[in-house]
């Protein structure tokens, strides 16, 4: 890794820096005050770690933020919030509207369709491991597969005390998962009263995506019981894409088609090939589309003439006949949500409490695209029963004269049935969680112990109702033989209705397909998907021997878990006769057992150089049903130098074992967004001829030596499946911390405190479990012709890719390395009030992911990169800047984020091309001699102000916000594949408007 030892190195001199810097304080240490302020300290279970200590000697770098935090963010999910801080990384988020476009990932996940999920250091939310007061929570489902992943919306806001963001590996502290972090989400257990709180939001100049929120919480400290219940409802609407000017058109900058444009059209897009023949033995070569507003039904279409293909009802094919299919697209999920939230605490005794928390979340999330494209024939490249379809001469609309099939010529037909509507993906999720257990302490001697056990119970289950499918085999019968869906007598055989592919629109908007062509051929998909989680744990922590620096401390227990899950696909689409994305079902579950140990050795304590030292070492043995056992272990060193500087450094071994999606996934569909390197490889029409190898590989894997065939859609359908003989992957990970918070700030006149805090942090994932890069194999095959890299790609006579098939390997790798700082600052309460600020950055120095490729293993450096298509970007910076100022009864808050650009490749299908009165469209790239475009960096604004007035004794609070008060737009972004912007990283277009009040009593 580039620099690693450089960095390192500077890590441990800015170390030894800032020890200088301390060296006078030494000589003033009063030791005895020291001791008096460690012994009211309250010793805490902190996360990263199972032995209680004092919190200031934290031995990992966490990032701490309070519901306050929450509250000035202006957003009412946590999983949006933590998608902000610098050391996230963007994934699925409400702005994330999939659901149509991209079919099922590879990991057997699902799509995820209206979760929202976290992502550290770029590792991926399955990478993360999610844990609430401490306990595991369950994996997200959308109706669409069994994920690795969990939903955190499924924790309502108002119930959260505090987060701890864990930024190092625990796997020998809490099993699997726990790889890039950590994230603990601490509820609320101690609040007594009533609250109820009403926020509403909608973006300022656009009046769209209007969020609203409303919650009732209450809370009881009786003597011996403490209970805590909240109950929220959260709904949030659409957005358009046609609402913004970025996702407008499917190429951002362009208003108009673009080849990113769809070739399934309303008017319909018919190709033949060389050596097709009509009725009356002429030759037919064409890729034709009806004459916009020509409109086919019967004897209302002219018929086609061979002799003159552009002629009449028909012209030929070219970028501005292609669909803009981004207007039916929305840049934000409309969501409903009502979740019920309960913790019960009771103390049996003295030294033993009942503990139990309940939970229910229900979500309804809606996502949209355009009506379900219809491409049939030989070259169709859909890899199901639609490449079979062929229109049969008495076909009452088919105005060729002749069956459409290979044996005639026939390469493809592509129809936008618009009649049909949009396809309306609508989910239902439910999602139930039950812990119960007990807890307690006792003495023996002079020793403490705490000890809990405690059993999880959680589902959830999601259903998936897709609107606006098709069904292959009704549509292969209502466009073949007139006698196979009409009886001699008109009737009806089955329903069958004959379908008029060849219709389009008519100028009032009206469709050549009829209502009762749609009820033949068109269903409602009903998919299901549950994921649950199943836990009991047992722990106990405590003091050993007690040394001069202080007490041996230990943890350990066992935990017992099971997870299982099943998605079970519409009967439709397991028999493979829908039109749309195929997948077959996936059931499966596992378990394991696994014991733990941890152990804190104090070295010193109160003695120059090391007012602090110890060192800690921990170790997980799991025992998995799938694939055996694995231990894992960390270990660390933590030295407070003096009062106000502390070092520390950990290392620690990863585990996370394959899900269930990733095992068990049977057989599914996603489309990639490729560049075939076979397309019009002989540079027909003015293109760029390819080399003479790849020419010459080309055709010896079929593809016409005419250089004819031309890919027609950038998204070419690939298949993936699970494999039960995966492993875990595995990983290594060490992090160097400081923190100094000097005590001489204070003397500074306007400074109460002040903390500099900066990690250097590396993590070298092995074994990561992925499906071979489709780029790398699609274009390793044809560059190398390696049988590896080509097994599996299928071609139809005419050139196009038919088959594209992969498998979950264990076969990737990614090592990434950087550095956090952060600066807190408070102070005092002056006669103009109380600053405070504080600032998170993340640097990262390096993402490398390893991947099989023709050469071998080929290592690819993400940082400063934009992958496109799923959206993903690397920024080497991210800073998050929060300055508030309190006085009185009024608080004002301001947040700025700063996201590093990044680069991107241009799409090869923008060179050479006009649109929108652009000559050549690779001219909006930034470089297009190199081939790449520039995303600019963007900062964000986001301000809050909030008033408790002193009548009311601060029962009521009323706040008011603007989130993107700067109206930063985010940059376009050419490889994305929806909405003309990663939406992963960037905020969408416009201010943000909200207004909430909060009521206590």
């Amino acid at each position: 890794m580039k620099n690693k030892m450089l960095h390192t190195l500077l890590m441990g001199s800015s170390g030894g820096f800032a020890l200088l810097l301390t060296m006078p304080v030494l000589a003033q240490q009063d030791q005895t005050q020291t001791d008096e302020k460690a012994s009211t300290i309250e010793e805490v279970v902190v996360t990263g770690s199972r032995i209680r200590r004092n919190p200031l000697n934290s031995p990992s770098p966490i990032v701490n933020l309070s519901s306050e935090d929450i509250d000035r963010s202006g957003l009412t999910n946590v999983g949006d919030f933590l998608q902000r801080l610098p050391q996230s990384q963007g994934t699925f988020n409400s702005k994330f509207n999939n659901s149509g476009n991209f079919g099922f990932p590879p990991d057997g996940g699902g799509i995820g369709a209206g979760s929202v999920q976290a992502d550290l250091r770029g590792l991926g939310p399955k990478r993360v491991l999610v844990l609430v007061d401490g306990k595991r929570w369950v994996n997200e489902t959308s109706g669409s597969g069994v994920s690795s992943a969990v939903d955190l919306g499924t924790v309502p806001t108002n119930a959260i005390e505090r987060i701890e963001v864990l930024q190092d590996g625990a796997s020998a502290i809490y099993g699997s998962d726990a790889i890039a972090g950590v994230i603990n989400i601490i509820t609320k257990k101690d609040f007594e009263g009533f609250k109820a709180s009403a926020y509403g939001g909608m973006f300022l100049n656009e009046g769209d995506g209007e969020t609203q929120e409303y919650s009732l919480s209450f809370g009881s400290q009786g003597e011996r019981t403490r209970i805590f219940v909240d109950v929220t409802y959260n709904e949030a609407s659409a957005i358009r894409a046609s609402d913004r000017k970025i996702s407008a058109f499917p190429t951002p900058g362009v208003g108009a088609c673009t080849p990113f444009c769809s070739s399934g059209t309303p008017q319909g897009r018919f190709i033949f090939g060389t050596g097709a023949f009509d009725g009356q033995g002429n030759p037919i070569t064409a890729d034709i589309t009806l004459n916009d507003g020509a409109i086919n039904q019967l004897g209302n279409l002219a018929a086609f003439d061979p002799a003159n293909p552009a002629s009449l009802d028909f012209n030929a094919f070219d970028t501005s006949d292609r669909f803009n299919f981004a207007q039916f697209n929305l840049v934000s999920t409309p969501n409903k949500r009502v979740s019920v939230f309960s913790n019960i605490e009771h103390d049996l005794t003295d030294n033993v409490v009942f503990e139990m928390k309940a939970v229910f979340n229900n979500r309804e999330s809606t996502n949209q695209a355009a009506p379900e494209p219809l491409f049939i024939g030989p070259d169709a490249g859909n890899g199901n029963l639609m490449d079979t379809i062929s229109v049969d001469a008495t076909n009452p609309f088919n105005p060729f004269g002749i069956t459409l099939n290979a044996e005639n010529g026939f390469v493809f037909a592509g129809r936008r049935p618009l009649e049909a509507g949009a396809r309306i993906f609508e989910q239902n999720v439910d999602t139930w969680y039950l812990n119960g257990g007990l807890r307690g302490d006792f003495t023996f001697e002079d020793r403490s112990f705490f000890w809990d056990i405690n059993t999880t119970f959680s589902e959830s289950r999601g259903s998936q109702r897709k609107f606006g499918a098709f069904n292959s085999a009704k549509l292969k019968q209502a466009l073949g033989p007139i006698d196979q869906c009409l009886n001699p007598d008109g009737s009806s055989i089955n329903g069958c209705v004959p379908f008029n592919f060849f219709g389009g629109q008519g100028a009032d908007g009206s469709g050549s397909i009829t209502p009762e062509m749609l009820d033949f051929v068109t269903f409602v998909q009903k998919d299901e998907s549950e994921s649950e989680l199943f836990d009991v744990t047992a722990n106990i922590s405590g003091d050993l021997i007690r040394l001069p620096a202080g007490w041996i401390a230990f943890a350990g227990g066992y935990e017992h878990r099971k997870r299982e899950g099943f998605f079970q696909p519409d009967a439709v689409v397991v028999a493979g006769e829908s039109a749309g994305v195929p997948s077959t079902p996936t059931q499966g579950s596992f378990n394991v057992d696994e014991v733990y140990g941890e152990i804190v050795l104090p070295l010193l304590a109160g003695v120059p150089f090391a007012e602090y030292l110890e060192a800690s070492f921990a170790a997980r043995y799991s025992d998995f049903s799938t694939f055996g056992g694995n231990t894992t272990i960390k270990a660390g060193v933590n030295w407070r130098i003096t009062e106000d500087f502390l070092l520390r450094g950990s290392y620690a071994e990863g585990l996370r074992a394959p899900g269930i999606g990733e095992l068990f996934g049977s057989e599914a569909r996603f489309d990639a967004t490729l560049q075939d390197p076979c397309s019009n490889f002989l540079g027909l029409g003015g293109g760029n001829p390819a080399s003479a190898q790849i020419q010459a590989n080309c055709v010896a894997l079929g593809v016409p030596a005419d250089g004819s065939f031309t890919q027609l859609n950038s998204q070419i359908s690939t298949t993936v499946g699970g494999n039960r003989e995966l492993q875990p992957e595995t990983s290594d990970s060490f992090s160097i911390s400081s923190v100094y918070s000097p005590k001489w700030a204070a003397d500074i006149k306007g400074v109460e405190s002040l903390t500099f805090e900066a990690t250097y942090w590396n993590i070298d994932l092995e074994n990561a479990i992925q499906a071979i890069d489709q780029d790398v194999k699609l274009q390793g095959c044809v560059q190398t012709l390696d049988p590896v890299l080509c097994s599996g790609i299928s071609r139809t006579p005419g050139g196009a890719i038919n088959g594209f098939n992969i498998q979950l390997q264990n076969i990737g790798g990614i090592e990434t390395d950087g550095v956090d700082f952060s600066i807190d600052y408070q102070s005092p309460m002056t006669d103009f009030g109380r600053f405070s600020a504080g600032v998170l950055t993340t640097w990262v120095n390096s993402f490398e992911e390893s991947f099989p490729s023709a050469d071998g293993f080929t290592k690819v450096e993400r940082v400063g990169t934009e992958q496109g298509d799923p959206e993903k970007g690397w920024p080497e910076f991210r800073v998050q800047a929060n300055l508030n100022w309190a006085y009185k009864t009024v608080s004002v808050n301001f947040i700025a984020r700063y996201i590093d650009g990044l680069t991107e490749s241009c799409p090869a299908n923008l060179f050479g091309v006009s649109a929108g009165g652009i000559n050549d469209l690779s001219t909006l790239c930034s470089d297009p001699a190199d081939g790449t475009n520039k995303l600019g960096s963007k900062i964000y604004g986001d301000l809050q102000a909030t008033w408790q007035p002193a009548i009311f004794e601060d029962r009521i609070a009323f706040s008011v916000g603007i989130n993107n008060i700067l109206q930063t737009d985010p940059p376009e972004c050419f490889s994305c594949a929806l909405n003309g912007f990663d939406a992963t990283l960037f905020d969408v277009p416009g201010r943000f408007g909200y207004a909430q009040v909060n009521v206590t009593f």
